[in-house]
């Protein structure tokens, strides 16, 4: 039975609004335009560390592109709370490792799986490492990102490192809409692929026909 990430995510921010305590949120960020609308809504409950983790994304000059995007948009954007751009190792060999027997898995399967939780986990150890009490990821943004898959792999790795996972799925209420429309009034760079060499790859190909 699926769940509904975005009711579950409502409910625990009431309840952090009944608390009087503003707690830190450690928020895995993949690029600016999906962390628009994440930070727009959580920046009234949180302080927020904004963890740009992606060795997945290639070549490093698009790596670097995107986390000075994201740079950008939290110093432009208004926000409530504080909000700390944190850029993770670009460590694309530890990626590759991990993909391997998986380089010709379409977008979407076991190698996406993988990924997931290779971000997910360094982003659950850098909250603990920080004190946050939350953490969580901008990914189910995308109407491409399996939410419930994330969900799942956030609360497993969360009450495994100690850290409380908080749902999401941030696509839900129009989110990815206005995500859209943020990216559009920022003049946002939106890349065209998700970030890896392989979905890069079956980005050419469909160019190719």
């Amino acid at each position: 039975m699926k769940q509904n990430y975005q009711i579950l995510m409502e409910r625990e921010l009431a309840r952090i609004a009944e608390s009087g305590v503003r707690p830190r949120l450690l928020l895995h960020c993949c690029c600016a335009p999906c962390s628009s609308y994440a930070l727009e809504a959580l920046t009234g409950s949180f302080d927020i560390d904004a963890f740009y983790y992606n060795p997945n994304i290639a070549p490093r000059e698009e790596f670097d592109k995107r986390a000075a995007e994201l740079q950008r948009l939290a110093a432009v954007m208004p926000h409530e709370n504080a909000i700390r751009v944190i850029v993770g190792d670009w460590d694309a060999e530890a990626f590759m490792a991990m993909c391997r027997g998986l380089e010709d898995v379409p977008e979407g399967g076991a190698r996406c799986a993988r990924c997931f939780r290779m971000r997910l986990g360094a982003a659950a150890n850098k909250a603990k490492e920080l004190g946050c009490d939350w953490f969580t990821t901008t990914l189910t943004i995308s109407p491409l990102k399996d939410a419930q898959l994330l969900n799942a792999i956030g609360m497993e790795i969360g009450q495994k490192v100690g850290v409380r996972w908080l749902p999401s799925d941030f696509k839900k209420k129009n989110g990815y809409k206005r995500s859209c429309e943020l990216s559009a009034l920022y003049d946002l760079y939106r890349q065209d692929y998700c970030g890896c060499v392989f979905s890069k790859r079956e980005r050419d190909g469909r160019g190719e026909s």
